[in-house]
Order: C-alpha cells, then sequence, then structure tokens
C-alpha cells in the first residue's frame, strides 16, 4: 500500500484554505451593510450581540442576537452600546459578522 506525502498533503490543505479565505472575501464584498447597535461583546468567545434591522441576505427580520466574528480582531474595535454598520453571512453554519464599521 502506498504512503501519501505528508508535505503533499499539507501544500494540498494550505491551497484549500487559500481558496475558501479568497471566495469568503469576495462574497463578503456584496453583502448589505446592516443598521445595529452592539449590545455586548465577548472576546474570549470570539462573539458579539448586536440589536439589529433586518438582514435581507439571511431573510431574518428584525432583533438582537448573538454573532460570531470572523475577524477576532474586529471585537476590540467595538463597545457596548456602539451603533454600526454590519454584514454578516452564514459561515460553517454559524452566523458570522463580515465586516463591521461605525455608524455615521
Amino acid at each position: 500500500m502506498k504512503r501519501l506525502n505528508p508535505a503533499l498533503l499539507l501544500a494540498s490543505w494550505a491551497c484549500l484554505v487559500s481558496v475558501n479565505s479568497f471566495a469568503s472575501a469576495e462574497a463578503s464584498k456584496s453583502l448589505p451593510m446592516i443598521n445595529g447597535q452592539v449590545k455586548k461583546v465577548d472576546e474570549s468567545a470570539g462573539k458579539m450581540t448586536i440589536k439589529h434591522d433586518a438582514i435581507t441576505n439571511l431573510d431574518m427580520g428584525a432583533m438582537t442576537m448573538v454573532f460570531k466574528a470572523n475577524d477576532p480582531a474586529m471585537l476590540k474595535t467595538v463597545r457596548p452600546g456602539e451603533k454600526i454598520k454590519f454584514s454578516a453571512d452564514k459561515v460553517n453554519g454559524q452566523l458570522t459578522v463580515m465586516k463591521v464599521e461605525e455608524a455615521k
């Protein structure tokens, strides 16, 4: 029986991760920006609670809920009570904030 080359497996995995990251970045460019207000930030869990308007791309009405942060660094840029604009999508079955910015 032939053994798999570990270097080839690692290179294949790295290529797959790179393709998925690119697809995720491209998809987030077309997502609508939603008005919201940060209610809670949980850096240790990588999540934030947002009271938000309807999220049309997820067919979701206005409500308050917890989202995973696509990039944990974005959790350092928001504070409870702050009004934001954000985009969200479903990533690996989890509702995820893809982009966040201060509301103007």
